[in-house]
């Protein structure tokens, strides 16, 4: 990865090259995956030649209007967006599901007819109601869309997210509450999104629970805690540790970072994203 490497833009200096070439040749037991949002200061172009240049080769949130991009560098859409409504109008209120149904109705052919398999969707907020009515609705509405699922092959991640920090009053905060769902929906196409920075803030018992529970998470992400940034010494989740029991439970889907860099250059974010494949390369 040189001055050159993203073409006339040059944004990465010989710091970038350096991060780069210190990962070596990875060791192929972690698919690595990285969430587009977390980069936003990089066009997807610039972004799919950064990652190609670590080894990574997939990105994650990347919806239909930019899969092309991603073909053109030959990245994979690791979890693929666009048809939910938003973060907290979800699947646990009935008023939802008429725009949810046809929304992802759409989308899980779209995804399927694109070669991938991913597609994230939201709890969304409680507003007071219980979570054993939540649980009931969201297995209602999403009967209404596993089939077409299942038909197309595509894998339905509803992900966690706490509501201590960063989600106030999102009704998927604990992973009892996906889980059980997951059992009632009783579906190969239904798993849990199980982001490991908004589970330690919510529960911690973190690998305990993915060695527990790794049959109904089907996807991963990752952030430092505190504050959501680098997974390096800064914080207090041993992500090396944790990688491992990742690795151990014969986990083939994908471990993506979506910690917010904290380096004020492009070649230091660069950096900061190697160091973080470096850690859950094991």
């Amino acid at each position: 990865m040189g001055a050159s490497v993203l073409g006339s833009g040059a944004l990465f200096s010989t710091a970038a090259t350096g991060a780069s070439s210190s990962l070596g040749v990875l060791k192929g037991n972690i698919r690595h995956s990285v969430s587009r949002w977390t980069y936003g200061d990089l066009s997807l172009d610039e972004l799919c030649v950064l990652i190609k240049s670590l080894g990574v080769n997939a990105i994650d949130l990347v919806g239909p209007e930019d899969w092309p991009v991603l073909k053109k560098h030959g990245v994979d859409s690791s979890m693929c967006n666009g048809a939910e409504l938003n973060l907290v109008d979800g699947w646990s209120e009935p008023k939802f599901h008429p725009q949810l149904i046809e929304r992802y109705l759409t989308h899980i052919d779209l995804v399927a007819d694109a070669g991938y398999k991913n597609l994230i969707c939201f709890s969304g907020n409680a507003r007071g109601m219980d979570r054993e009515t939540a649980l009931q609705n969201a297995v209602n509405g999403l009967k209404q869309i596993l089939p077409k699922a299942e038909a197309r092959g595509v894998v339905l991640q509803m992900e966690l997210l706490n509501s201590k920090v960063d989600h106030s009053d999102y009704m998927a905060d604990k992973s009892a509450w996906g889980i059980e769902l997951c059992q009632r929906l009783n579906s190969p196409n239904f798993k849990l999104l199980y982001d490991i920075y908004h589970m330690q803030i919510m529960e911690g018992d973190i690998i305990r629970s993915i060695k527990d529970n790794h049959q109904y998470f089907g996807h991963y992400h990752t952030a430092g805690v505190p504050g959501r940034h680098e997974i390096d010494e800064s914080q207090e989740l041993n992500y090396t540790a944790i990688a491992k029991a990742i690795r151990d439970i014969g986990f083939t889907g994908y471990l993506a970072q979506e910690f917010v860099p904290t380096q004020k250059t492009k070649e230091g974010r660069a950096q900061s994203l190697a160091q973080a494949v470096r850690i859950c390369d094991v």
